[in-house]
């Protein structure tokens, strides 16, 4: 396995373990159970291989269908990426309360020797930064995790299919590249799960988590061989969605200078307030592929 860093284009040769072991990642102590996500991945990890071959053979089974849509799920919830992005939501709720709490006066200003400002004056300003722990976010999703799997499975997926043996896809450390449909406000993800095998997942808003059905009935598929600018596509996706390091098969020339062509962006998670009712507000998040600042 290959890798290189998007930061300095440094390439190194690393072993799984290495990369992709995080010590006590998956710990989560705002769980009753705080290995809790083990057990989920017990039901996920040993399926995932014969998963992949369902999906290329095109004998997909409820078996396959939960096997890929929960090692999404799990991509999304534990990986250090998926954290960081997940933080986004509960920080946006946190800092609206905090500025309706001010505005009613229930919030006393910061001391006159640091300014005597309002906590929204603060915020406005960038004096006051509200912190979110990402495993407190990351607790809630982990609880509810096998439910995003049934509704991932329940959506509609495209599988992709790379007959180009000198491009093969890349991967990443966080390994769901997002694609918005111009004129449509969900995302598709994209997630390669072998060289020659990426799965996009696309939302279906009428299919409600809470009430997706566990045996995949709404579950749809299309298979798909990819021609060389299309697989260029997906493969430009999966690098600017990476977060810090883009991992590949083959030490090919044309390698670095593609990553380097688009290193300089990842995931940002973006919010929208959106006026509702009398003084009341919405708070829209997504997430979108922007340049990062160096």
């Amino acid at each position: 396995m290959y890798a290189i860093r998007k930061a300095d284009l440094k390439q190194f040769t690393p072993d799984a373990a290495s990369v992709c072991r995080i010590e006590d990642g998956s710990t989560n102590s705002y769980l009753k159970n705080d290995r809790a996500i083990e057990d989920f991945l017990k039901e996920i990890e040993p399926n995932y291989n014969s998963a992949v071959a369902k999906l290329r053979s095109g004998e997909i089974d409820h078996e396959c269908i939960y096997a890929i849509a929960g090692f999404v799920a799990n991509l999304i919830v534990c990986t250090p990426g998926g954290m960081r992005i997940g933080v986004n939501p509960i920080k946006k709720v946190t800092e609206e309360m905090g500025r309706r709490m001010d505005a009613a006066g229930l919030l006393p200003k910061a001391p006159d020797s640091i300014g005597g400002e309002s906590l929204t004056e603060m915020l406005n300003t960038g004096e006051a930064i509200l912190n979110v722990d990402p495993r407190f976010p990351q607790a809630f999703s982990i609880a509810a995790i096998r439910q995003h799997a049934v509704t991932f499975g329940n959506f509609g997926w495209e599988i992709l299919i790379n007959p180009f043996k000198n491009s093969p896809f890349f991967t990443s450390d966080y390994p769901v590249a997002i694609e918005k449909p111009e004129g449509i406000q969900v995302i598709n993800r994209i997630v390669p799960l072998a060289p020659d095998l990426v799965v996009k997942i696309c939302p279906d808003r009428a299919i409600e988590p809470a009430i997706a059905d566990p045996e995949f009935s709404n579950f749809k598929y299309v298979r798909r061989v990819l021609d060389h600018h299309e697989v260029e596509e997906l493969n430009r996706l999966i690098v600017r969605s990476a977060e810090t390091t883009v991992f590949f098969k083959e030490q090919y020339k044309w390698v670095r200078k593609f990553v380097k062509d688009n290193a300089a962006y990842r995931i940002e998670p973006v919010s929208y307030q959106i006026p509702f009712g009398k003084g009341g507000t919405i708070l829209v998040s997504t997430q979108e592929i922007r340049e990062f600042p160096e």
